[in-house]
C-alpha cells in the first residue's frame, strides 16, 4: 500500500545491493567512513520520501571467499569467512545509519542473536511496513552462492519492485569502459542478452531468479549523487535489466 510520502515514487519498496569493495572507498580494503557516510546520504533521501529499503552487502573489503578457495582453502570453510565478513559491513552500516537519524534492523542468515536478528522473511516484510531499513547479512546462509544471489533471493521473497545494483561504473557495458574506452553502454537490456552475452550485471543463478520473476535490476554508479532518489521516483540513470521486448533485446544509451 502506498503511503501519502509515496505518492510520487515509482518503487515504493526496493533492494539495494552494494558490494563490499564499494564500502572500502579509495582504501582498497576495510571500511571508509566517509564512503558509509555517502551511502546512508543516498538511503536518507529515498528514506524520507517513505520508500521501504532492504538492503544486502557484499564482505569483499574484507574477505572473499572465491578468492581464498582458489589459494587453496575449503570453497565452503572460505565462503562461511565470507558471511562474517558481511555481518561486519552490515552492523557499520547500520551504526552509520541510526546516527543519520534512520530506524534499522539487522537480520542475519546465520544466526548470531547477540548481534543481530535471525533473518525471518514475514518479520522482515514487517519491519519495512513499519518503515525501518532492513539490511540482510550473512549471504543465503549456504555455500557456493554469491550476495548477488542473496540480493535476487531476498528481493524477491520480500516483494521488492526493483533490485538496485551500485557498481563503481554508470551502467552495464558491452565490455569493461576502463579497458575499452569505446565500449557502448546498454540503456535498457534484456535477461537474455545479458545472460547469453555473460556480461558482468549480476552471476547466473542471480539473473535467472530476477528472470524468473520478473523482477527489474538497475546497474547505476554508486557516486552520482542523488542516483538512488531518481530511480526511486522514476528517472533514468544507469542500465535497466528487465523483460524487454524488442527484435535485438537491448537499447543502446
Amino acid at each position: 500500500m502506498t503511503t501519502p510520502g509515496q505518492s510520487h515514487v515509482r518503487y515504493s519498496r526496493l533492494m539495494l545491493k552494494l558490494s563490499g569493495e564499494a564500502l572500502a572507498g579509495t582504501q582498497g580494503f576495510g571500511i571508509d567512513q566517509q564512503m558509509l557516510r555517502h551511502i546512508a546520504n543516498e538511503i536518507r533521501q529515498i528514506y524520507e520520501r517513505g520508500v521501504e529499503i532492504a538492503i544486502v552487502l557484499g564482505g569483499g573489503n574484507i574477505l572473499r571467499g572465491a578468492n581464498e578457495a582458489e589459494s587453496g582453502m575449503d570453497r565452503a570453510q572460505a565462503d562461511y569467512m565470507g558471511m562474517l565478513a558481511t555481518v561486519i559491513n552490515s552492523l557499520a552500516l547500520q551504526d552509520v545509519l541510526e546516527r543519520e537519524g534512520i530506524v534499522t534492523r539487522v537480520q542475519t542468515a546465520i544466526s548470531m542473536p547477540s548481534v543481530a536478528e535471525p533473518y525471518i522473511r514475514r518479520r522482515a516484510i514487517r519491519h519495512l511496513e513499519k518503515g525501518r531499513v532492513v539490511i540482510l547479512a550473512g549471504g543465503t546462509g549456504d555455500p557456493f552462492f554469491t550476495t548477488d544471489t542473496a540480493a535476487a533471493l531476498r528481493a524477491v521473497e520480500l516483494h521488492c519492485d526493483v533490485l538496485l545494483k551500485g557498481t563503481k561504473v554508470d551502467g552495464v557495458y558491452e565490455a569493461d569502459p576502463k579497458q575499452h574506452p569505446q565500449a557502448r553502454r546498454f540503456a535498457q537490456l534484456s535477461y537474455r542478452e545479458a545472460i547469453n552475452q555473460g556480461l558482468r550485471v549480476m552471476d547466473g543463478t542471480s539473473l535467472t531468479l530476477c528472470r524468473d520473476n520478473h523482477l527489474p535490476i538497475i546497474v547505476y554508479n554508486l557516486m552520482d549523487l542523488g542516483a538512488v532518489e531518481r530511480i526511486a521516483l522514476g528517472g533514468v540513470s544507469g542500465t535497466l535489466v528487465h523483460d524487454l521486448d524488442t527484435p535485438e533485446g537491448v537499447i543502446w544509451a
